[in-house]
């Protein structure tokens, strides 16, 4: 019976999604590099100015944009900030990476496989140059392993830096950035959903 219980509990250990190494380095020198997208930056263009009646100029702020599906989803990934990690979990009590992604999406009435792997077939590959707020990043984490294992949702992209939200088993929902050498490394593409 005890070796049954430890098989099954070896199972679930290896089967977790976002297994998290700290202090692991690597020989290689991999580097995933995101470029700066001009158009992100806000032109004069969007700067309006309006004349006022006796004569004086006010500067308005940037245009306003009304909320994208993609901003929606991310606001909703953003409030799971700190729940627990538990595999299979995808409510504040605990959830793993792709229940995470599964309920920030589900709340906002976009249906979404329920796993990593799954997520991964559903949309075309994008690079990682071109990755915006809303798009998805898929990594392996398992060395060894050809399957992917573990997703983030994009929260954020400025200049070279791209900072994804996910939950990892030792830290629970976090938001990371790609350039950090553990997620730099274990990166595999990015697709976009919307």
């Amino acid at each position: 019976m005890r070796k049954l219980l430890f098989l099954l509990l070896s199972c679930v250990f290896l089967a977790r999604c976002g297994v998290v190494k700290k202090n692991t380095s690597y020989s290689d020198n991999r580097s995933v590099h995101v470029a700066g997208d001009p158009a992100e930056e806000v032109a004069e263009s969007d700067i309006g100015t309006t004349a006022q009646p006796d004569g004086d100029t006010i500067v308005e702020s940037e245009k306003s944009m009304e909320e994208t599906p993609a901003d929606a989803v991310v606001e909703t990934a953003l409030t799971f900030t700190g729940v627990r990690y538990k595999y299979g979990g995808t409510t504040r009590k605990g959830m793993d990476c792709s229940g995470l992604l599964y309920t920030s999406f589900l709340e906002n009435d976009i249906p979404l496989p329920r796993t990593s792997e799954m997520l991964s077939e559903e949309w075309k590959k994008i690079q990682v140059n071109k990755v915006q707020k809303g798009d998805l990043l898929f990594f392996k984490t398992r060395r060894g392993r050809a399957k992917i294992n573990h997703v983030g949702l994009v929260v954020d992209v400025q200049k070279e830096e791209v900072k994804f939200i996910h939950s990892t088993t030792s830290r629970g929902v976090i938001v990371s950035s790609l350039q950090e050498g553990y997620w730099n490394h274990a990166f595999v593409k990015a697709t976009r959903p919307f």
